[in-house]
């Protein structure tokens, strides 16, 4: 049968016609490739990129071999264990520098980190997960996390911005299985969504060493959009974070992020 007209090669349908997208085998192989590269806190070699990945070992090898050539993967002296290259943090960087709500949000991270004392985080939740897009780093040894993704519902910032979905909306977005971090972490669907409704009620989020042992945080969701993708936090060391404390952090938090959704509103940044 003869390919329609308005067909590409790629078997996508362009825009003459309606029709599904069938993904790109070497496209998806290629980005899982540099998501495994980035998530792993060491370079790994073809051997392990193989046993995480299933992919077969000729086409790993060409594909690593190309992301080389293209700066997108560098390799250890050896030539024999990889990591991400230098183009990868240009395209990060692109993304962020495009981003017109960042440098209102940057002024808003380093207030609260003058007045609370503590790191501050700016993320987005990206559909199960939340990225970190910006950080301000305190003396108190909390770590800053920009560029890195987490799981949402074991972060303080990954639950209050998944109250603002309906439980159904949660429970679609959410993976069937929900990791573990710590031995605190949520792992119950469940007690997940009645912790959510708490959220709710209260306006913020706060998580006891549910991601990180020993760090405690809370966060609140910046309403610009509907339903809200971002949101700002105050990690602090667990044994800090008693009843008073807490809600110090909360109240100030949410001052903040009223201020700036009213101004990123007013900037019309949507």
């Amino acid at each position: 049968m003869a390919r329609r007209r308005d067909e590409d090669e790629s078997g996508e349908v362009g825009a003459g016609g309606a029709a599904e997208v069938n993904p790109v085998k070497s496209a998806q192989r290629t980005v899982r490739i540099l998501e495994a590269l980035a998530e792993s806190p060491t370079r790994l070699t073809l051997s392990e990129l193989q046993e995480r990945m299933g992919y077969p070992r000729s086409s790993l090898h060409a594909l690593i071999r190309t992301l080389r050539e293209m700066k997108w993967v560098e390799a250890d002296p050896t030539g024999s264990a990889f990591g991400v290259g230098p183009h990868a943090l240009l395209s990060g960087t692109a993304y962020l520098d495009r981003d017109a709500a960042l440098p209102f949000a940057y002024e808003t991270l380093e207030d609260l980190r003058a007045e609370l004392g503590y790191t501050t985080h700016y993320a987005r939740r990206v559909d199960a997960d939340v990225l970190y897009l910006a950080s301000r780093e305190s003396r108190s040894g909390v770590v800053p996390r920009v560029g890195r993704r987490l799981p949402a519902h074991v972060t303080a910032l990954g639950q209050v911005l998944l109250s603002a979905l309906t439980d159904e909306e949660i429970t679609a977005v959410l993976p069937a299985e929900l990791v573990s971090l710590t031995p605190n972490t949520i792992t119950d669907l469940k007690e997940l969504l009645a912790e959510l409704e708490d959220v709710r009620g209260r306006g913020w989020a706060h998580e006891q060493e549910q991601g990180t042992e020993g760090v405690a945080c809370v966060a609140v969701a910046v309403d610009y959009r509907i339903p809200a993708t971002d949101a700002i936090s105050c990690s602090m060391p667990a044994k800090k974070s008693n009843f008073d404390e807490v809600r110090r952090v909360a109240y100030a938090l949410k001052e903040h992020t009223a201020n700036l959704a009213a101004t990123l509103r007013r900037e019309g940044i949507r």
